[in-house]
């Protein structure tokens, strides 16, 4: 199945493109107090050292605003205001910040919103239309529940109000926390506009069932050619976020970038401490920003035809074991001696990309 992504309008936040042809976008969201300027500057490098693209924080009152302008002045990455309930603060902010998102089922009146568009767009900053299955508007709920129909009429008459006004600098969230809810509603409301679109499933859990739930329904649409940028929500979670979208986009190969690890699951067979090879080898390539499939392998069965495919290789035998290289054998060591030389080959295979390049 050839992969191909919806043609949707560009949108900007901060320096980075989201829609058209620019690369798909990984969010994050600040679980600091927003009030706390250290505390929010600290996590904004962690997210930053680990690839996040995006952050998005809370604000609930003018301490929050107030910091939240602080906290911009010195932040490494583009930042995006959550506002719920009072607009107010969303004026405020938008003297500063790359981007505003809003819930229309608790902003309040249609004169709240015209306010939030005017002061966004005198600034050209987009809005984030964050539709969420909870919280969808009263005149929508009551006619339709809390479905996938109540969704749609949510998004596409707010999508209709802001368009109204002049204002199209729109992204749009779809979220719920059921998995194929949530895949149902991005494919419906799909064919409905050309926005580019935010995919995350709205309150997943915790790192297990996060990872299970995100993977189910953003990789089902990404494949679909579904999605600009995303979160992936886990409860108390910085880095993970963004190594488990930076998975979810590498291995449905939809966006390709960093290391591929192809290894066994480990049987009867292993002659070797695969275990303590692969942990080694995860965290001394965890830096690697380029796509580069590399392969550990355990036992002769599979090893030689998996390493053949990989960039690089290791395949495990009795005691010792090869190390390959585009399919070419480079070395046949003792076990212990193994990891190291797979690594120089690894840190040769990049260099020698560079050259070329």
């Amino acid at each position: 199945m050839e992969y191909k992504r919806f043609k949707t309008r560009q949108i900007k936040v901060g320096d980075v493109l989201i829609g058209g042809d620019a690369p798909i976008s990984v969010q994050s969201m600040l679980f600091t107090k927003t009030r706390d300027v250290k505390a929010c500057l600290e996590q904004l490098n962690r997210l930053y050292f680990a690839g996040a693209n995006i952050v998005r924080l809370a604000c609930l009152d003018m301490a929050d605003a107030r910091a939240l302008k602080e906290i911009k002045a010195q932040s490494p990455l583009p930042l995006i205001v959550d506002i719920h309930f009072n607009h107010k603060l969303a004026l405020y902010c938008a003297q500063f910040i790359d981007g505003v998102r809003i819930n229309p089922g608790n902003i309040g009146s249609k004169q709240n919103i015209k306010e939030v568009v005017k002061a966004c767009k005198e600034r050209n900053i987009p809005i984030r239309i964050g539709v969420n299955h909870g919280s969808i508007e009263k005149q929508f709920s009551d006619k339709l529940g809390y479905g996938v129909d109540a969704m749609l009429e949510s998004a596409m008459y707010n999508i209709k109000f802001l368009e109204d006004l002049d204002f199209f600098d729109i992204k749009i969230s779809m979220k719920t926390s059921d998995t194929q809810k949530t895949i149902e509603a991005y494919e419906r409301l799909r064919p409905l506009c050309d926005y580019p679109f935010h995919l995350g499933v709205t309150e997943a859990g915790t790192r297990f069932h996060s990872t299970i739930k995100s993977s189910i329904a953003l990789g089902n649409l990404l494949l679909k050619g579904i999605g600009d940028t995303m979160r992936i929500s886990i409860t108390g979670e910085l880095e993970e976020e963004i190594r488990v979208a930076k998975a979810i986009l590498q291995d449905s190969g939809v966006q390709k970038s960093g290391v591929n690890i192809i290894s066994c699951p480990t049987c009867g067979r292993i002659q070797s401490d695969l275990l303590s090879a692969i942990k080694i080898v995860e965290e001394k390539t965890k830096h690697i920003k380029e796509p580069l499939n590399i392969s550990v392998m355990g036992c002769v069965v599979n090893a030689l035809g998996e390493a053949k495919g990989a960039d690089v290789a290791i395949a495990f035998g009795k005691n010792q074991g090869l190390v390959i290289r585009q399919g070419e054998v480079v070395a046949k060591l003792k076990e212990n001696e193994l990891v190291e030389r797979f690594l120089m080959e690894v840190e040769d295979e990049l260099k020698s990309r560079k050259v070329k390049s």
